[in-house]
């Protein structure tokens, strides 16, 4: 298999098989990653993904507190979803990572619509830990029902009995803490496919991970690169990166899209630009104002 490392700013990138490569590197602070999975698609005709084995060894070169984001889904066959994204999260509690969180991964568009079960319009975003996580910058961005108005009940103890919450009588904010599901636009079919990979990560996907996982100046590993947004967020988040590629054709694709990134004037302090259909789904899953 023909390997290439190309160090483009603060990201290497490697061209190989993530198998062989993972062993060779020290410890990253972070992983965003989504792999492929099933045969949904055909990325480039390499032989099925060892996940047993990868999330091993990704597990083994994560750093205490660090944070691994595992974005998959599950392919369906003979009518039925295979499972394979369960089995990917209790492997990596078996080899010792904390599934922190299960969020999920809200799509604007449909995929694969069958005529006997609801549209599938999700995808899970597996939160795996080193540990208990050494950082957590949660965004503050869902719009409270109650806002404005003060905070007030009781909180309901383990024994049954009830206490009064510290933050009684504190006015609710305009805008609170994220839920676990996020509504991110799915990059349309055509746009991939004239870009080169039929299956990009989501920017917002990556942006959003990165801050609110890691800090400035950390290292963050993708071993399954693909065309490179996770590098493209690190370049512009202020993150070194990390990123490996089997298929050299999407190799390709990653490294001009990360030189394209660190060509580009960067604010670390400043968010990525909005994308108008990121405010009209979240228009939709809203709570309305009191």
């Amino acid at each position: 298999m023909k390997h290439r490392t190309e160090i483009i700013g603060d990201a290497t990138l490697y061209l190989g098989d993530c198998r062989e490569i993972l062993p060779t590197l020290g410890r990253v602070d972070a992983v965003v990653t989504s792999p492929p999975y099933g045969a949904i698609r055909d990325y480039g005709g390499h032989e099925p993904v060892n996940f047993p084995a990868v999330i091993n060894l990704t597990a083994n070169i994560l750093s205490p507190g660090g944070v691994c984001v595992w974005n998959v889904a599950d392919q369906t066959v003979n009518g039925s979803e295979t499972g394979e994204s369960f089995r990917h999260a209790l492997r990596a509690i078996e080899c010792g990572l904390r599934l922190h969180d299960t969020m999920i991964y809200c799509k604007e568009g449909v995929t694969f619509p069958d005529a006997n079960r609801y549209h599938p319009a999700f995808e899970y975003m597996f939160v795996f830990s080193k540990g208990a996580p050494a950082h957590f910058n949660g965004i503050k961005d869902h719009r409270n029902k109650w806002a404005n108005t003060l905070i007030h009940g009781n909180r309901r103890e383990a024994d049954g009995t009830t206490s009064i919450p510290t933050r009684n009588g504190e006015i609710v904010p305009k805008y609170g803490l994220r839920r676990n599901w996020w509504v991110i636009p799915n990059t349309g079919s055509n746009s991939n496919i004239a870009e080169g990979h039929p299956a990009r990560m989501p920017y917002r996907m990556a942006t959003d991970h990165i801050e609110s996982w890691t800090i400035p100046g950390q290292t963050i590993l993708d071993p399954f690169m693909g065309s490179g947004t996770t590098g493209v967020a690190c370049a512009r988040l202020g993150r070194k990166s990390i990123g490996i590629e089997i298929h050299e054709p999407y190799f390709d694709i990653a490294c001009r899209r990360i030189e394209a990134a660190y060509r580009e004037p960067r604010d670390m302090f400043l968010p990525p630009a909005e994308d108008p259909a990121d405010q009209r789904m979240a228009d939709l899953f809203a709570e309305p104002e009191a």
